[in-house]
Order: structure tokens, then sequence, then C-alpha cells
């Protein structure tokens, strides 16, 4: 605890960026709970009708990511994220004219609105921190990051679950609006100087002639030649192949539901998400020595924890087994997510670093679409009597991403330890 209160005081302008996060991320839990709970009821439990709004969430990333690393790359970091937060406070109240089944297409229709906007404020949070902290607070301030997310998942869960129940839909979708201004208004804050990012050291050489080159293709281009790169794209990309949100909101709103449309039981297993992503990370900090070798054989054990969530998922009986099971993948997961953006930032050049973030989420984006469709596809199909068919099924494709990644860290190592041995010689 005591490291991450130095580097909040040590890092002001870090520690504006983290409050902005704080605050949306908490209206962020209050919008999922409530949206996830309104799709239910107006759909009749349809699982395929929550799949489709969990899709839409993620279609515009994955559609606009490479425009979305371009615009970071060609323009200020720190006025993109500001009117990310205020066009998004905006649009989070459009949500109020849906009131029941014949408006659902509303949802549907504000939720593309909403992410689209949502589609530069990643990438463009993780182009920018290297900016705002020392160097040597890079692990940390990525931690703290995911850290924050983890908690306000946890507590925004609930507390978004507890204020729907108590105040209705339409209160947590105001209080959701204004977590955005409030969010924006801390960034336009920032004291943000772009020359300080591209001072921080990185752990793969580049050919510093084409750092200003900030087109797509360029971008690409540097991770088709730089392995290490590609290596830290496939994390996300890889682990979510086996989404759990689908499943976790079936669990939560038609199996074990606790409250009218499930709102205690997402905020129960919402919240163990939350815990889990929390306490992964911190775990593994205290092995990580901060070298991307390092940081890669911590990932493995994340990709293994994952498999292992899906084992205890099947043989569920309660919530609380359920519960448990997505404890441990979202330590996992949290473990992967942490340490593939800071592997990312000690990698590209910053001005490559708005783009690498944007193919990043943008992969993140594909396979968390794919899971979510399959998903609701199958549950409608098959029924909620064989969830545990399709939670092994899950299981035995997420073992090809695993052995992907199993194979490629050593290999990756091999060549390091080769381009090592050279240096020298080639220095001479």
């Amino acid at each position: 605890m005591r490291r991450y209160l130095r580097l909040l005081r040590d890092n002001p302008e870090y520690t504006k960026l983290w409050l902005a996060q704080v605050i949306s991320l908490t209206g962020d839990w209050f919008n999922t709970i409530v949206l996830i709970g309104l799709v239910t009821q107006y759909s009749g439990n349809s699982a395929l009708a929550i799949s489709l709004f969990l899709t839409l969430r993620v279609l515009p990333p994955l559609l606009l990511g490479p425009f979305a690393g371009v615009l970071l790359d060609r323009f200020n970091r720190k006025h993109i994220l500001m009117w990310s937060n205020i066009l998004r406070a905006i649009i989070v109240p459009l949500y109020l004219f849906a009131t029941g089944p014949e408006t659902l297409w509303i949802i549907y229709v504000v939720v593309i609105a909403q992410f689209t906007l949502s589609t530069v404020f990643e990438p463009g949070q993780g182009a920018i921190l290297p900016a705002l902290v020392k160097p040597d607070d890079i692990v940390e301030g990525n931690t703290l990051f995911s850290v924050t997310w983890s908690v306000m998942l946890a507590l925004g869960a609930i507390l978004g679950g507890v204020f729907a129940f108590f105040f209705g839909a339409q209160a947590a979708l105001i209080a959701d609006a204004a977590t955005f201004a409030v969010a924006g208004a801390l960034v336009a804050w920032i004291d943000y100087d772009p020359a300080r990012g591209r001072k921080l050291a990185k752990d793969v050489s580049v050919d510093t002639s084409e750092q200003e080159d900030t087109s797509f293709i360029e971008g690409l281009r540097y991770v088709r030649k730089t392995p290490q790169m590609a290596a830290a794209l496939f994390v996300k990309f890889g682990q979510s192949f086996g989404n759990v949100d689908t499943l976790l909101s079936v669990f939560a709103t038609q199996i074990f539901v606790i409250g009218a449309s499930g709102e205690l039981s997402q905020a129960i297993l919402w919240s163990a998400l939350g815990f889990g992503a929390l306490v992964g990370p911190m775990l593994t900090n205290y092995f990580n020595d901060g070298s991307v070798t390092k940081m890669r054989r911590l990932i493995s054990i994340g990709f293994v924890m994952m498999l292992f969530s899906w084992v205890v998922m099947g043989f569920s009986t309660t919530l609380w087994l359920v519960a448990i099971a997505i404890f441990i993948r979202a330590m996992g997961g949290s473990i992967n997510w942490t340490y593939s953006n800071v592997i990312i930032q000690k990698s590209a050049p910053d001005a490559k670093l708005g783009r690498m973030f944007s193919i990043d989420t943008a992969g993140f984006y594909f396979s968390t679409f794919v899971s979510a469709i399959v998903h609701g596809w199958l549950i409608d199909w098959l029924g909620n009597d064989n969830l545990h068919i399709i939670i092994f099924g899950t299981l035995a494709f997420s073992l090809i991403p695993t052995a992907i990644w199993f194979w490629a860290v050593p290999q990756l190592e091999k060549r390091e330890q080769q381009e090592a041995q050279l240096a020298p010689t080639i220095g001479d």
C-alpha cells in the first residue's frame, strides 16, 4: 500500500488521471448492472439478447480501434481523453428513453454510441501513462490502474446493484452520466507534456527514423518485425476467447437470481470478478523484477489460472462456487492484462504507443465479441441445463491460446539471448 501512496504523491499528473478513472469506473458499473437487468427484463430472459448487448459494447472498439490509434499518435492524447468523457456524459442519459420491450432497441443504439466514444479511452490511457509517471514507476502505475479497475468493479458492482435496487434504474443512469462529466473535468486539469513520454528508455531497439510515421500501416509493420510486441499483443486476444461476461450474466439473472432482475446476484458475481482482478497482480508483483522476461513468465501463470477457473465453474452448483471460479479467472486475467500493458509500454516507441494499444484493444474486443456471440447462441440452443457442456467446451478451446503462449515464451527468450550475445560483436 505504501508504494502506491508514494506513487500518487510523487506523480501528481498521473494522480489526476487515476482519480478520473476511479470516478468514471464507479458510474460504469452502475450502468452495466442496470442495463443487463433491463435487457433481461425487456427481452423475456433471452441469453442471446444479453449477448447482443455485450457484443454491441465491444463492436465499436473492434471496428474503430485502428482509427483511434492513429488519432492518439497524431493529436494531443489529453484532449482526446477529455472529450471522450464529456461526450459520454451527454450520451448516457439517452438510455432513459428505453421504457419497455418495444423500446429495447434504444438501449442497443445508445450503447453503440457510448462505446464508439469509449474506443479511444482505454488505448489512450495506456499511451499517455508513460508521460505522467517517473520511468521507475511504470510497473506500479499500470498495476494501480488494474487494481483500481478491480476495486471499482467490486465496489461499483455492489453499489450499482444496491443503488438500482433501492432507487431504480433511472437514478443509476443519471449518476453514471455525472461521473463521466467529473472525470472529463479532471482530465482537463492534467498538465500533459508529450516530450516526457518520449524519454522513456525502451527494452526493444527500434529504428528512430520511423518513429514519426503515424500511419496505421506502419504500426502493423512494426508489429510484424518485432516478435516481442506481437507476443504482448497476443495476450489479451488469446485469453478473451474464453470471455466470461455472458455466462456470468446468465448465472446471475436466470439461475441463481437474487433481486427482481438479478441485481444483487449480479453484484456478487461482478464483485468476485473485481476482487480477483485486484488480488492477481498485487500478489505476483512480489516476484516481478520489472523485466520483460519475468513478466512473460508471470503471464504464463495467469493463463494456467484461467484454465483452472473453467474446471471450477463447470462443477459449480451454487452461486458461491460460481463466484469462486470467477475470482480465480479474474486473478489470472488481471495478471495478464497488467503485464502485457507494461511490456507494450517498455517495448514500443512513444510515437507508436497509441497504435499499439489500439491494436491490443481491438484484439481483445474481437475475441470478446466472438466469445459473447457463441456463448449466447449456445445457451439459447442447449438451454441453461447444459451450461456445464458449454463451460467445458470453452475450457477445451482455451487450451489453444495457452499452448501458443507456452510455445512462444521460450522462443522469444532464445532469440533475445542470441541477440545479446551478438551485440558486443556488432559494436566492435
